[in-house]
C-alpha cells in the first residue's frame, strides 16, 4: 500500500546594492548550520507577490519511490502548466545562502593606533492508473471528483474535489493510500473551505526514462488571497516533532506568521573559540533551547536579507536565473515568460527580491492551525550569526597591551556565559573545554584572583 509521508510539503502523509551604507556584519565566514543537521526536515519555498504564489516543496523521503505519495490542499483546480518539477540543487543553494553562520575575528596588536576590520569575501507513488478500475459510479457515491490528471516529469498527478471528508478518506484508502487515524477530522476543514486536493505519485517508468535517482521538488503556481501553508495533515501520522524550513521570496520585505509568534533567533553573541569545531552541536543545542523557551509555539526567523548581496556570505547569492526557476515573477528590467498563467519576467539581475528564512519545530499539540503569513515592508537585514574572537598573542608591552591582557580573562568568561545561556551546556564543562584557547587566568578560582 502506498504510504503518504508526513513531510510538511506533503500535508497529508541580482541588482547591485545602491542603498545607504549600513553597518557591516563582516568577519571571516567559517561554518554554517544547514538543514542537513536535522532529521525529518522539510523545505518549502514560497514566492509571493499580491495574490500570486509559487510553491516549491522538497521532501526528505527515504525509501522505495513506489511507496511515495503526496496530498496537498490547493485553492483551485490547477492546470498542467501550473505544475512544474524543480531542481533540488536550487533549494540546497538557498539553504546554504541563508543558513545561520559562524564567523571569526582576530584581535590585533593593541599597541597599534590604527584598527581595521578584516572583511570576509563577498564573496506521488505507484501512478494514477494503479486504481483506475475504480468506477465513476463509485467516485460519485463517495462525493469525489477527479477534476484533472497529468503526468509532469516523473510524477503522475491528480486534482481531486470532495463533498465530504469521509468520502475522500475512503477514496484515498481504496486507491492505495494508508490514511492514519484522525485524518478525516483535518480533511473536514479543507473540504469546508472548498479546497481541492493535489495528489502526486511517482511514475516509475518516467523516472527511469529521465534518469533521476532522487525525487525532485514539486512546484505549483496559483492565485489566492490566502498567504498560507497547510501543515496539519502532515502531523496526523507523524512520530514526533518535525522540522520545517520556509524560504519566503517577496518583493517588499520580511515575511512573518500572523497566527503564531515570529521571533528572531539570538544572534551576534560571542562564543568560545572551540565552538568552531563543534558548531553543528552548538547550533542544534541552541535551537532546541530557544524552542523550549517558547514552549515550542513560535516560528524563528533565521535570516532576512536582500538576495542581491550578503555579509558575510555562507554561499554566493542566488543568480537571477536561479530565482526565476524558483518562480520569482517580477523584475525591474523586463523580459517575459509564463508559469501557470502567471507572467514570469525573466531578469538579467536579481532586482527587488527579499528573502526570509523561517524555521519551526512543530507537532499537532503546539501547532494546531495551518500557518498563515503576511508580507511586511520591513527590509532590515538580519542573520543568525555567532562570533569567535581569537586572542592576540604578541609580545608587545605597551600600556594598551597590559590593559588588553588584564581584560582578556573577563572576555573569555563572558563567552563561556554566553555559550551556557544559549545552549544550556554546563558552565564548568565549557570552562574546561576553553582551557586550550583561553589563558590560565580564566580558570583561576575567584578568591585566588582577589588575593593576588
Amino acid at each position: 500500500m502506498k504510504r503518504v509521508i508526513s513531510a510538511v510539503a506533503i500535508f497529508l502523509a541580482a541588482a547591485a546594492w545602491n542603498g545607504p551604507a549600513l553597518m557591516a556584519f563582516c568577519g571571516f565566514y567559517v561554518a554554517k548550520a544547514d538543514t542537513k543537521l536535522f532529521n525529518k526536515a522539510s523545505q518549502v519555498v514560497l514566492v509571493r507577490q499580491g495574490d500570486r504564489t509559487v510553491l516549491t516543496m522538497a521532501n526528505d523521503f527515504k525509501g522505495d519511490p513506489k511507496e511515495f505519495a503526496v496530498v496537498i490542499p490547493v485553492p483551485s483546480v490547477l492546470q498542467k502548466e501550473q505544475i512544474h518539477i524543480g531542481e533540488k540543487a536550487l533549494l540546497d543553494h538557498l539553504d546554504a545562502y541563508s543558513a545561520p553562520r559562524l564567523v571569526e575575528y582576530f584581535d590585533e596588536d593593541p599597541c597599534q593606533t590604527a584598527l581595521y576590520d578584516r572583511l570576509a569575501p563577498m564573496a506521488a507513488a505507484g501512478g494514477i492508473a494503479a486504481r483506475q478500475a475504480q468506477s465513476a459510479a463509485r467516485e460519485k457515491s463517495l462525493g469525489v471528483t477527479i477534476e484533472a490528471r497529468y503526468t509532469v516529469g516523473e510524477y503522475d498527478i491528480l486534482i481531486l474535489s470532495a463533498q465530504q471528508s469521509t468520502g475522500l478518506e475512503t477514496w484515498l484508502r481504496e486507491n492505495g493510500y494508508r490514511i492514519p487515524a484522525g485524518a478525516a477530522n483535518v480533511l473536514t476543514s479543507y473540504v469546508r473551505q472548498n479546497l481541492k486536493f493535489f495528489v502526486a505519485k511517482v511514475n516509475l517508468k518516467e523516472q527511469a526514462k529521465l534518469g533521476y535517482a532522487v525525487l525532485r521538488p514539486i512546484q505549483v503556481a496559483y492565485e489566492s488571497p490566502k498567504f498560507m501553508l497547510p501543515i496539519r495533515l502532515g502531523m496526523v501520522n507523524a512520530d514526533g516533532p518535525q522540522e520545517l524550513f520556509v524560504y519566503a521570496l517577496t518583493q517588499s520585505g520580511r515575511v512573518e506568521a500572523t497566527n503564531y509568534r515570529t521571533v528572531k533567533l539570538p544572534s551576534d553573541a560571542e562564543v568560545p573559540v572551540y565552538v568552531k569545531s563543534r558548531f553543528p552541536d552548538f547550533y542544534k543545542a541552541m535551537f532546541a533551547r530557544q524552542v523550549g523557551k517558547e514552549n515550542m509555539s513560535a516560528i524563528f526567523t533565521e535570516y532576512a536579507w536582500d538576495t542581491s548581496w550578503c555579509d558575510p556570505c555562507a554561499a554566493d547569492p542566488l543568480s537571477s536565473d536561479e530565482l526565476r526557476q524558483l518562480g520569482v515573477f517580477w523584475t525591474a528590467d523586463g523580459g517575459s515568460g509564463r508559469r501557470g498563467g502567471i507572467p514570469l519576467p525573466m531578469p538579467s539581475r536579481a532586482a527587488g527580491v527579499f528573502m526570509t528564512r523561517l524555521h519551526l519545530r512543530y507537532d499537532a499539540e503546539h501547532f494546531p492551525e495551518d500557518l498563515v503569513f503576511q508580507e511586511t515592508a520591513d527590509r532590515t537585514n538580519f542573520q543568525g550569526r555567532y562570533v569567535l574572537r581569537h586572542a592576540w598573542t604578541g609580545q608587545s608591552s605597551c600600556d594598551a597591551a597590559v590593559r588588553y591582557r588584564a581584560e582578556l580573562s573577563n572576555r573569555h568568561e563572558r563567552e563561556a556565559q554566553n555559550l551556557a545561556s544559549l545552549t544550556g551546556w554546563n558552565i564548568m564543562e565549557i570552562r574546561r573545554s576553553m582551557n586550550v584557547d583561553a589563558p590560565a587566568a580564566d580558570l583561576t578560582p575567584w578568591w585566588q584572583r582577589i588575593w593576588k
